[in-house]
C-alpha cells in the first residue's frame, strides 16, 4: 500500500511538473505569437485579434522612418563597441583573477560580476550624476562607459569559466621549453579560452543592442538607441509599428543565439564551457 502511495506520489509530481513547464513556455512564447501576428496588421489601427487581413506595411513604415533607421544605425555601432571593449576588459580580468588565491579569486568575482544584480534603473541614475560631476557631455561616450559597465561581466564569466578548465600544466609547459607569459597566453591559453570569451562577447552584444533602463537615462536627441526610440514612439504615436520593431529585436536575439551555438555550441557555454582534454 505505502510502495503504492508512494508512486501515485510520484506520478502526481511528474505531472504537476510538466504542468508547470507547460504553462511557463505558453506563458513565454504566447505574447510573442501575438506580436508577430499584429506586426502584419493590415489595419491602421490596433483591432481586435486576430487580424482580418495581412500586410508588411509596417515593416516598410519602419524602414523607411529616418528616426527608427538612426536609432538601428547608433544602437548596432554602441553594441558592437561595447562587446569589443567588454572583451578586452573582461579577458583581461580573468586572466588577472584566475592566477589569485581562491579567497580573493571569489570576492574579485563577486564585486565585478555585482552589475548584473544591480537594477538598470539604479545603475542609469548613478551614472547620470557621476557624468555631470566629471563633466561628461558625449552622448556616445556616456552610452558606452554604461554599456561596457553592464556587459563586461558576461565576458568575464564566460571566461573565468574557460580558463578554470585549462590544466594550469599546460601554460607552465610553454613557460619551462622557453616561452615569455605573453607568448605562452596568446599560444596556449587564448585558442583553449577563445569558447567562453567569444560567448561573453555575443551576450554583451545582445545585451547591449537590448537594453533600455539604463539607456534612457544616458541617452540624449542626438545619441539614442532603438529601444529608446521604441519606448519614444510608443507615448507620441502608437502604431504597429512597434509590433514590427519589437519582432525584429527579437529576431536579432534569435540570430545571435544561432551564431553562439555554430561557432561555439550552446552546451559548452550553458553547461561547462570549458576547454576538454
Amino acid at each position: 500500500m505505502r510502495l503504492r502511495l508512494a508512486r501515485y506520489a510520484d506520478d502526481a509530481a511528474h505531472a504537476g511538473a510538466i504542468f508547470i513547464m507547460a504553462a511557463a513556455v505558453v506563458f513565454l512564447v504566447l505574447p510573442l505569437l501575438v506580436a508577430i501576428t499584429l506586426s502584419f496588421d493590415a489595419r491602421d489601427y490596433l483591432g481586435t485579434f486576430p487580424p482580418p487581413a495581412f500586410s508588411t506595411r509596417w515593416y516598410i513604415r519602419f524602414f523607411s522612418d529616418s528616426y527608427f533607421i538612426t536609432g538601428l544605425k547608433f544602437s548596432l555601432v554602441l553594441a558592437t563597441v561595447s562587446a569589443l571593449v567588454s572583451a578586452a576588459i573582461g579577458v583581461g580580468a580573468a586572466v588577472a583573477i584566475d592566477s589569485y588565491t581562491r579567497h580573493l579569486r571569489n570576492l574579485l568575482t563577486s564585486a565585478f560580476l555585482s552589475p548584473l544584480v544591480v537594477p538598470g534603473v539604479v545603475v542609469g541614475f548613478a551614472l547620470l550624476i557621476f557624468y555631470a560631476r566629471i563633466g561628461l557631455s558625449d552622448g556616445f561616450l556616456r552610452l558606452l562607459g554604461g554599456h561596457v559597465l553592464v556587459t563586461f561581466p558576461y565576458v568575464l564569466r564566460t571566461t573565468l569559466a574557460s580558463l578554470r578548465g585549462i590544466p594550469s600544466s599546460l601554460p607552465q609547459a610553454a613557460l619551462s621549453l622557453g616561452a615569455n607569459e605573453r607568448r605562452a597566453f596568446w599560444t596556449i591559453t587564448f585558442p583553449l579560452a577563445r569558447a567562453g570569451i567569444v560567448a561573453g562577447a555575443i551576450f554583451a552584444f545582445a545585451f547591449s543592442l537590448d537594453d533600455v533602463a539604463m539607456t534612457l537615462f544616458l541617452t540624449d536627441p542626438h545619441h539614442y538607441t532603438l529601444p529608446v526610440a521604441l519606448i519614444s514612439m510608443m507615448y507620441a504615436n502608437f502604431d504597429l509599428t512597434i509590433a514590427a520593431v519589437a519582432v525584429l529585436l527579437v529576431a536579432s536575439t534569435l540570430v545571435l543565439m544561432i551564431c553562439l551555438d555554430w561557432l561555439v555550441g550552446l552546451d559548452r557555454v550553458v553547461g561547462a564551457g570549458v576547454y576538454r582534454a
